[in-house]
């Protein structure tokens, strides 16, 4: 049921009072209705994700936002002839009530793919509900069979999509840009090599699958493996911030096809692929639009498919018959690009060497141009954007950069709204690099922070340092130690309502799966990169959330256990930081940090100015000072100085009594 949340929006007014950034969705609903009645469908559900389980979809597939307005990256749509719901997570609650017109019921829950209940309660008895199988998962797909079993309700696969029908000659038109090839400099290995892994994990297998079907598309474009990056070292930007390109792959004891459009991949791409030779070490290329036929008759065979369910749409799975099935939530590949090797952690390590390098500048010209009054939402994302395009190896940001103050942080999206020294901004951006991919975020208040913010952000810094600093035996799932980061918080009744942490990617996703904290990731193993990034969100005032990230090592231990190295190298806010809350352990982890940098720094960007005094005070002695006209690089790339000095110099924390 609706949570009993005041909403944003009123509608028991006529006319009903809706937020200026609300959509009008009247028409689009009463198009979709008619193309629902004409195919006998009673209630019709709308995801926010694409054929091959994209956290990040293009525009092209951005159907549920076309439908809604809602623009949050997660969320469920169903229409009925005479309701119409989204569900979507307290992320997305308060952005939600903005965007949505009174046509819509907003249901508030912990997980976006519910409404099974809503559903026996709209949809009479003997009608119909239907989806797009090519749009929803194995699970998803179940959870809603299990939900309507033995109700007289059926569940049927549509596979023309009610929701493009509507949207006829508007919908955006499908990606054309090139697929490249990574420079070797960023690879580790051949994609012949990697391949022969698979093979040799398939006659490993007591099952000995024939075939691998790879669906995600981070799984032919993806980090895994012997050091390299990508299975066969590709990428390109069919989906905003993701360097990947729309594909499957079906890999066989002596045959690749990779479906794909063809007519994209660049010449050097095509030759690094073997496309026109024949053997199992080189790749046929097959239109993107035949895997599907191309699956269904290589089922047919005396064969076993083996296939991760997480990225497997239900489309796809229910042709191959069940016996013929080899399921694991993930496939083998997105089981192994999950830890970094050597190499790719080298290459991660250096890539935040850069980015950290971006947002300090970019703090430090916040720092002067607040004040002024002169900085908005908007211009605070295009600055921090700016800023590491100018990067060497830079490909651009890695998500939307979100740039929130006051209330706004408590959402998930910005708006031109004045940054004020009154009020608290959080900045959560990110880059794309070609030796890696980043994600940070931190909060800050140039002002005087009242005491409940003070205390929020410490305790969410604790919930930071405790997890980042635990101690834990080999093979412990990240939900297991989730609750490290959010004890500071529950000790006195605070908490967050979004996940702790993610993985994340060599110049890939910044969400990568199947790293983190939530009950369907794999163990913690030496070699994965996770965020870490407890948060406080108080509707109508403020947000707070303080991301780095960690690479799991080995902890210098008696016996063998694991630990976190975070690899983020920005300082935190000492203007927020209550030092009377943290222990002495707490202290050491928010000042230290890495003595030696993984990669020599970029060549050091212009002179910044420092900050002013006001923020520059020592609160206490520390044992080397930095020179007050170096660079940011400079100070990041020192080997000499550890992080504290670091953070002194850009005067944003050092916690001292």
């Amino acid at each position: 049921a609706a949570s009993p949340r005041t909403d944003i929006r009123d509608c028991s007014v006529n006319p009903p009072y809706l937020p200026p950034t609300a959509t009008n969705t009247t028409a689009r609903l009463a198009a979709l209705r008619d193309a629902m009645r004409a195919h006998s469908t009673h209630a019709y559900i709308v995801p926010s994700t694409d054929a091959h389980m994209s956290e990040y979809i293009a525009e092209r597939d951005s159907r549920l936002g076309w439908l809604t307005g809602f623009t949050g990256s997660a969320g469920t749509v169903v229409v009925t002839q005479d309701r119409a719901a989204l569900w979507t997570d307290s992320r997305y609650w308060t952005q939600a009530e903005r965007q949505l017109d009174c046509n819509w019921e907003l249901q508030r829950t912990s997980q976006c793919g519910q409404g099974g209940g809503w559903i026996l309660e709209s949809v009479p008895a003997g009608g119909n509900v239907s989806l797009d199988p090519f749009l929803f998962s194995i699970d998803t797909w179940n959870s809603y069979s299990q939900a309507l079993q033995g109700s007289g309700r059926a569940l049927l696969p549509m596979e023309t999509n009610l929701v493009d029908q509507v949207w006829g000659d508007q919908r955006p038109p499908p990606a054309s840009s090139e697929i490249y090839g990574l420079p070797a400099e960023f690879t580790g290995s051949s994609w012949q090599e990697k391949v022969a892994g698979i093979r040799q994990q398939m006659a490993e297998h007591t099952r000995r699958p024939t075939a691998v079907l790879l669906s995600g598309l981070e799984e032919t474009a993806c980090d895994w493996g012997s050091g390299a990056t990508g299975l066969f070292n590709l990428r390109g930007d069919d989906i905003p911030y993701n360097p990947v390109f729309y594909s499957y792959t079906l890999l066989t004891s002596t045959n690749i096809s990779l479906f794909v459009d063809e007519a994209r991949l660049t010449a050097e791409a095509r030759q690094s692929l073997r496309a026109d030779c024949p053997g199992p070490l080189c790749v046929e290329l097959r239109n993107y639009s035949q895997a599907r036929a191309h699956l269904q008759r290589y089922a047919q065979g005396n064969v076993t498919v083996w296939l991760g369910t997480e990225y497997t749409t239900y489309g796809l799975y229910g042709v191959v018959p069940q016996e013929k099935l080899l399921e694991d939530s993930y496939s083998p590949v997105m089981l192994a690009k999950a830890v970094k090797n050597n190499k790719e952690q080298e290459l991660l390590r250096a890539a935040h060497v850069r980015d950290a390098v971006a947002v300090i500048q970019y703090l430090l010209w916040l720092e002067k141009m607040v004040p002024q009054g002169q900085v908005d939402e908007f211009l605070g994302a295009r600055h921090i954007d700016a800023l590491r395009r100018a990067q060497q190896h830079s490909h651009g940001p890695s998500f939307e950069s979100i740039s929130a103050s006051g209330l706004n942080a408590a959402l998930a999206h910005y708006s031109k709204r004045t940054l004020s020294v009154d009020e608290m901004y959080l900045s959560d951006t990110g880059g794309q690099y070609l030796d890696g991919t980043t994600d940070i975020t931190r909060t800050m208040h140039w002002g005087t922070p009242t005491p409940l913010q003070k205390e929020a952000y410490t305790r969410v810094l604790m919930g930071n340092i405790d997890l980042s600093r635990l101690v834990f035996p080999p093979n412990t799932a990240g939900r297991n130690v989730e609750s490290f980061a959010r004890r500071a918080l529950w000790d006195v009744g605070l908490n967050y309502g979004h996940g702790t942490g993610h993985g994340i990617g060599n110049f890939l996703s910044v969400h990568e799966w199947p790293v983190g904290f939530q009950s369907n990731n794999v163990p913690l193993t030496a070699g994965m990169f996770t965020s870490i990034e407890p948060g406080y969100y108080r509707d109508g005032e403020f947000g707070i959330r303080i991301e780095d990230i960690a690479l799991v090592v080995e902890a210098q231990t008696k016996e063998p256990f694991l630990t976190f190295e975070v690899v983020s190298l920005v300082p935190y806010d000492r203007n927020l930081i209550d030092v009377s809350l943290l222990s002495q352990e707490q202290v050491q982890g928010a000042g230290s940090g890495p003595s030696r940098w993984p990669a020599p720094a970029p060549p050091p960007p212009p002179r910044w100015a420092r900050w002013p005094s006001a923020r520059s005070s020592p609160c206490c002695s520390l044992s080397c000072r930095p020179d007050p006209d170096s660079s940011p690089a400079e100070a990041a790339s020192s080997h000499h100085r550890s992080l504290p000095c670091f953070a002194f110099f850009f005067f944003y924390f050092h916690p001292c009594n």
